[in-house]
């Protein structure tokens, strides 16, 4: 070999091989830790279990590895609470040093860290429904990514599929009183009432509330339909109550009602209950299939959206990481990075986000029905590409008062 040929060999070489070295070095250095926010005690729990299946499914089917780097979780048990929530997350970033966190589970939850996540520059995954109005929303925060809609996203789908596909007019409402009981209700009632619709009666049990008696009871019984919006184990203790009062008005509920993680335990009062959910168990994809034989297989259950939301936003982690070639000691092309992924596979369909960091994405209106002797939700419509804003103008949509338990105002009450 000339000299020359040498001179150009003999760098290149170097040039590999620092680079190789340099791939190893990452491999081998500190674990991506990952804290995960769930529930253990508390209302909410059954939820939380099931968040867990969906995230330690996705570690054990990676062995534990994103993009070449090994990662470890740190649980963390919010119980639900605002406040809790808040001391879990400073534990986490403070005590364990998490580079990423996935969670939490409930809405304002999610309000109560905001500011803090903000502050802390760690970037949070949010599985569950988002708050409609959060820092992110007001482009003030890059660091929170949202792999599932607003409450309010699935109920403007099911609120449209209400008035305009069965063409009721008058319905009553009942939803868990806090955050994610109000604006999945104000989205149901918003385009469910500027399709024609009318919500004559609103009622608000506190989400700890010990029985639904005397609020079933107050039903009006002059309505096409009632509106449910439940979550954790209320939705067992509504529905029952709700056939026990002999009630026979076909009910509409929030992605909670009967999501699989609590139909299990339900019986015939389930029966042809409507709900939307950014998740289908029927999804009729390989993806969703194998995930769906997967989780039945490993923890024998059917998984719901509490489930396939970690299992998604474990992929999304993953898909940023591999942006990143594993380098998630770059702090901001890791954030960028996930905003900037478009995910296409996985058990929930295809997920963007826009450009206030919520997803784009399917909405499945489902019924319930027996099919072979077990309760299942049933695909019977499916919304393609739904943004947080349904069909209203995006500019519009942010400057009016944000939804709440008052808002959009109920003009129809009687």
């Amino acid at each position: 070999m000339t000299r020359f040929r040498l001179a150009l060999v003999v760098p290149a070489v170097f040039a590999l091989f620092a680079a190789l070295l340099s791939s190893a070095a990452y491999a081998q250095g500190e674990p991506l830790r990952l804290g995960f926010l769930t529930v253990r005690t508390g209302p909410l729990a059954a939820g939380g279990k099931q968040m867990e299946d969906g995230i330690n499914l996705l570690l054990k089917e990676r062995n534990n590895m994103f993009a070449g780097r090994k990662v470890e979780i740190f649980f963390a048990d919010t119980a639900g609470q605002p406040a809790q929530t808040k001391a879990k997350v400073q534990e986490l970033i403070e005590r364990d040093k998490v580079h990423v966190i996935i969670g939490p589970l409930a809405t304002f939850e999610a309000l109560a860290i905001d500011e803090y996540i903000l502050q802390s520059k760690v970037p949070l995954i949010t599985p569950t429904s988002a708050a409609q109005n959060d820092l992110a929303q007001q482009k003030k925060s890059d660091y929170v990514v949202h792999v599932y809609g607003t409450a309010a996203q699935p109920m403007h789908a099911l609120g449209n599929y209400a008035a305009k596909k069965l063409g009721y007019k008058r319905i009553a409402m009942i939803a868990d009183d806090f955050t994610y009981g109000h604006e999945g209700a104000a989205g149901f009632q918003h385009v469910f009432e500027d399709n024609g619709g009318r919500i004559v009666q609103k009622l608000w049990p506190a989400l700890n509330a010990p029985d639904y008696g005397s609020f079933v009871g107050q039903f009006k019984t002059n309505v096409d339909a009632v509106y449910a919006g439940f979550a954790g184990s209320n939705p067992l203790r509504f529905l029952r109550a709700y056939k026990e009062y002999g009630l026979k008005m076909p009910v509409f509920g929030n992605p909670t009602l009967v999501d699989e993680g609590i139909l299990k335990n339900m019986g015939d009062e389930a029966l042809g209950v409507y709900s939307a959910s950014w998740y289908a168990t029927d999804r009729d994809a390989p993806d969703n299939k194998r995930f769906v034989e997967s989780i039945q297989r490993e923890y024998k259950v059917t998984p719901g959206f509490y489930t396939a939301g970690t299992y998604t936003a474990g992929l999304w982690l993953e898909e940023a990481m591999k942006s990143v070639k594993g380098r998630f000691e770059d702090k901001a092309a890791l954030v960028k990075a996930l905003h900037d992924v478009r995910l296409d596979h996985g058990p929930m369909g295809p997920i963007k986000l826009d450009e206030y960091g919520k997803p784009v994405l399917n909405i499945y209106i489902r019924k319930v029905e027996r099919k072979d002797g077990q309760l299942v939700n049933t695909t019977i419509d499916t919304v393609r590409d739904v943004t947080q804003f349904w069909t209203y103008d995006p500019k519009q949509f942010i400057a009016a008062p944000q939804y709440g338990r008052d808002v959009p105002a109920a003009k129809f009450l009687e």
